[in-house]
């Protein structure tokens, strides 16, 4: 089932819609201002977020800018100002779509639709681990983003765990998909391209990569 998070201080318009979404299987969760959905956010796992500008403690604007420095998820901003201003605003920070109130409940489901299958397409391109962000088609890793320049073995090692994160990948496995040969029980070649792809990718002793003593290594959840 997917998740959808409103960010709206409006709570009829809130509610009306977290019901609409409930009644087409979506689940949701309302945050009433900008600083409780970040921490909603960071506590739990969304599919998009519906985001209103205008809202207190933290704008609309504020709270994309701050969720784009470490997520990708899809936004759709929900505002009463036909301003082109605002929506392009909204639109060059990152949002994924845009739609004035009032609008009707029809539009707005289509629009939610449309956002998640394109969020579904390019996530299988893309790779998140909390401030780290990989772009398999565009050979790219950021932090922050920041690029990080990897070597095409230390990219391929980073993909593979990330793909497989929370099961360990045994030394055997990565170098059978990396290299291409079998592990033969002497080469220590895994060991020392993670230590190189460590030095490059924990930065400020931000573990990333765990090693599993005498099996191998995973990337997992805190």
């Amino acid at each position: 089932m997917e998740r959808i998070l409103i960010i709206e201080d409006e709570q009829k318009i809130a509610r009306f819609i977290q019901l609409e979404l409930n009644h087409e299987g979506y689940e949701v969760e309302i945050a009433s201002d900008g600083r409780d959905g970040l921490e909603l956010l960071k506590l739990r796992p969304f599919d998009l977020v519906l985001l209103d500008i205008m809202l207190p403690s933290i704008n609309g604007f504020e709270v994309l800018r701050r969720l784009r420095l470490t997520s990708s998820i899809a936004v759709i901003m929900l505002t009463a100002k036909d301003d082109v201003i605002d929506k392009v605003m909204g639109l060059d920070g990152g949002a994924d779509d845009y739609i004035t109130k009032p609008f009707a409940i029809e539009e707005l489901l289509a629009r939610i639709r449309m956002a998640l299958r394109k969020q579904k397409t390019s996530q299988s391109s893309r790779l998140q681990y909390k401030n780290l962000s990989v772009d398999v088609e565009q050979h790219k890793v950021n932090i922050d983003q920041t690029e990080i320049e990897l070597t095409k073995k230390e990219f391929d090692l980073l993909v593979i765990l990330l793909q497989n994160r929370n099961k360990v990948c045994t030394r055997e496995s990565l170098l059978v998909k990396v290299w291409g040969y079998t592990y033969d029980g002497t080469t220590n070649v895994v060991d020392v391209y993670i230590n190189h792809l460590r030095t490059k990718i924990e930065i400020d002793a931000s573990k990333v990569i765990h090693t599993i003593r005498g099996v191998g290594y995973v990337i997992k959840d805190e």
